[in-house]
This record gives C-alpha cells, structure tokens and sequence, in this order.
C-alpha cells in the first residue's frame, strides 16, 4: 500500500496566501497611487490646497548705503540680445558621464552718457551780449551692461551623470552665472562696437541746443574731445 504525497489544494494555497505585513504594503502602495493620481489629474481637487504650498516674505529692512550726486547726462540706451552656447568638457571622460553644456539667451540694454561733471569753466566760452555760446564735452562713453531677468532664460540645459550628482549635493545647483556673465560680455562688446556713443553724443548736442536757445542764445556750438 503506497501512502499519496500530492497535497490537498486547500493547503497549497494556505502556504501561497500572502502574509499580513504584505496586504498591509500592497494596500498602502495602491493607496498612494490613487492618492497621487488624484493630485495629478485633479480629480480630488480640495487635496491640491491640502498640500499646496505657503510663500512667506521674510526679507530683513531695505537698508540706504549711500547717496551719489549724478552729473551724467543719459543721452542714448541700446538693446541687446545674444545666444550663449557654453560648453564645458571632460578631457577624459565621455559628455555623457562629465560635462555641460547650456544655451542661453541674454537679453540687456547699456546705456550711453556724457560726463558734464567734467566740463569746467575753461570748456565754456560766451560772447559779450550773450547771444553764442560754445562748449566743449568729453567724448561720450559706456555704462555697465545690465542684464534683464524678465527677458533672460535658459533654452536648454545637458549635464553628464556625475554633474547632476554633483548638483544634488549644491547649495546652488543649476547655477547660470557662468552664462549670464558670458552673455553680459558679449553685450557689452557689441556696445563697443555700435554706434550708441554717436547717438548720444548727437543727443546732448540737441538738448544743450535747445535749452540755451530757450534762454536767449542765438548761436550755440557743441564739441566733443579733449
């Protein structure tokens, strides 16, 4: 007589049952992905307020450092626009595991001024009835370029595998200083090379033109240089 070895279902099924610390994961897994999938698709619409997010402003006194008395006269402001394409390799290591590389588009202005803060009385010559006046200006120069956030954004960004690491562990990851001060240089060399100190050097010829033939000059004289 042979005794049968092959198990009864029932039992088969009762080793196969899942334990209760699993339910307990699987229910907990599902829950979170209906949870999720409701903020997602904001079919539980009141959940997004739940777990929104607070901005507070807590931002210190604007301190006033100093005064500066401005004897410039702002006579023409240009606008600029370049594209940066910065890219930064690994000698030894392949892009995809180091290196950067990032298209940015910087948008500024520079503005041109002359200096009538350094025009002296020698610079200033009027006539006895006060009827031609002639005056001699430095030549105009350059301001400082200033970058506008508003119209400055990164295109795209490619960073290799330990850059991203590397930027997990930043107090500024992501940074686009790099760029922006490359998109300050380019702007500030096309400045150079336009003609934005003619303009303003026409402008101030113009506006001294005008304010002293409102004051009775007949012939008025404007020269740049030293």
């Amino acid at each position: 007589m042979t005794t049968s070895t092959k198990q009864a279902p029932s039992s088969v099924a009762a080793r196969r049952r899942m334990p209760g610390w699993g339910k307990a994961v699987v229910a907990l897994v599902a829950l979170l992905a209906v949870f999720f999938a409701g903020l997602r698709l904001s079919v539980l619409p009141g959940l997004r307020d739940l777990f929104g997010t607070d901005t507070h402003d807590r931002s210190g006194p604007v301190l006033l450092k100093s005064i500066q008395d401005m004897s410039r006269y702002q006579a023409a402001s240009g606008n600029f626009q370049v594209v940066v394409d910065l890219e930064k390799d690994s000698r030894f290591l392949p892009s995809a595991i180091r290196g950067t590389r990032t298209l940015y588009v910087g948008a500024g202005t520079v503005d041109a001024y002359v200096d009538l803060g350094k025009v002296g009385e020698q610079d200033v010559e009027v006539n006895g009835d006060r009827t031609s006046a002639t005056i001699r200006l430095p030549h105009a120069a350059l301001g400082k370029p200033a970058l506008d956030p508003d119209r400055s954004y990164a295109v795209s960004k490619q960073r290799g595998l330990l850059d991203r690491i590397g930027d997990f562990f930043s107090d500024n990851p992501g940074s686009e200083q790099a760029v922006q001060e490359l998109a300050v240089q380019h702007i500030a060399e096309a400045a150079k090379e336009s003609e934005l100190t003619g303009r303003a050097e026409t402008n101030t010829t113009s506006m001294l033109d005008g304010l002293l033939k409102s004051l009775g000059f007949k012939e008025v004289k404007v020269s740049y240089g030293t």
